[in-house]
């Protein structure tokens, strides 16, 4: 019975980098709103909440019919008969209960076992609301119900008709049990809480506005601010605008920042905006800045994937030779740019701009926006 349980499990392991780095971007940009940084103990409490509910989803589910068209369960689908594992059990064991060394028997018997697993299911459930998302008892009686009923409907549902049938039984007792594993894991949380960091103190005293806005963060933002990118050029090559990526790029990244205070939106997304010598930044301090970036050391990539037919073979492959170099030294740059955690890249530096984190005015802007 162990192997049938560590077969799932194992699963859960194997695909959580690729959940985890599903979960990575959505994770990073509601903590950069909400909290303004990252937390390491906040992120690890979360990705370890991901893991279980993974474990917990596999357990459930695994193993699947080896085939869509699977055939019907023996018997009805479901079983509506609230605290039916009572009987099982009682039917199946051989624990003699005049004797209380037998007890120990039950440890074995497949009907008490799972009766066990269904609570132990949701125990880690009930203590991730409690310790983290702090959530009052009778919400975690809900949620806790919500979670064992989303189990048994997909499998009752054959995963909404992926499959012919039902290839689990419906039992109401699985939602009795799993809710109790949800009750059984708030009240724990309450000890464990006494163990861990508390989570409504991981921001005291913490300035966000004084932190160093990370590579990563700004990634993040880059990440968005090339998809809108790359819309804004399809729409320029559609309306024929000559010169589409430089335009482009000149209104996203020169006009869009100069006429919203240093934000893209990759950058509001996130909380961070450009900074120049003065409290606002200039549109001449975004050309250099941009202007460095985009149209001089990415638009000689640009170029190089223009029609040079008529370039001689020679010439084409000296300027290809160093465009090749200058994207060597500006992939070196980074990189040690972001090993060493320099805050400024060869542009910035020149542009004389920076990004910083723009917590105190979203934290006005929320609160304005609460008291109207």
């Amino acid at each position: 019975m162990i192997p049938s349980f560590l077969s799932p499990i194992s699963y859960a392991f194997l695909t959580f980098p690729i959940a985890a780095l599903l979960f990575t971007l959505p994770f990073l940009v509601v903590q950069y709103r909400k909290h303004g940084y990252i937390n390491k103990v906040r992120a690890l409490v979360l990705y370890l909440f991901l893991l279980y509910l993974m474990n917990a989803f596999f357990l459930v589910m695994l193993p699947l019919p080896a085939s869509r068209h699977n055939a019907a369960l023996p018997g009805e689908a479901a079983q509506l008969i609230p605290l039916n594992f009572i009987r099982d059990i009682l039917r199946e064991t051989s624990v003699s209960w005049s004797n209380p060394s037998s007890y120990l028997h039950l440890l074995k018997e497949q009907a008490f076992l799972q009766v066990a697993l269904n609570i132990l299911l949701t125990v880690p459930f009930g203590m991730f609301l409690r310790y983290y998302f702090r959530t009052g008892w009778i919400r975690s009686i809900v949620l806790s119900f919500v979670l064992s009923l989303s189990f048994e409907v997909t499998q009752l549902t054959g995963i909404f008709g992926f499959y012919d049938h039902p290839y689990r039984l419906f039992d109401v007792d699985d939602l009795i049990m799993n809710t109790f594993g949800g009750i059984v894991g708030f009240l724990l949380a309450e000890w464990l809480s006494g163990l861990l960091p508390r989570i409504e103190l991981l921001d005291k005293n913490v300035d966000v506005a004084s932190k160093r806005v990370s590579y990563t963060r700004r990634a993040t933002a880059l990440l968005f601010d090339v998809v809108i990118l790359l819309a804004v050029m399809l729409l320029c090559v559609i309306l024929s605008v000559p010169a589409a990526y430089w335009v482009s790029t000149g209104i996203y990244f020169m006009l869009v920042p100069y006429l919203t205070g240093g934000r893209t939106f990759g950058k509001w997304l996130v909380r961070i905006r450009l900074t120049g010598e003065g409290k606002r930044i200039s549109l001449y301090a975004l050309a250099i800045r941009y202007g460095l970036l985009y149209w001089v050391f990415f638009g000689l990539d640009r170029l190089m994937l223009l029609n040079t037919d008529s370039t001689p073979a020679a010439l084409r492959m000296l300027l290809g030779l160093g465009v090749f170099i200058i994207n060597l030294w500006f992939l070196i740059h980074v990189v040690k740019a972001i090993l060493t955690k320099k805050p400024l890249l060869f542009y910035e530096k020149i542009s004389n701009t920076k990004h910083i984190i723009s917590w105190h005015h979203a934290k006005e802007d929320d609160e304005y926006r609460q008291s109207a």
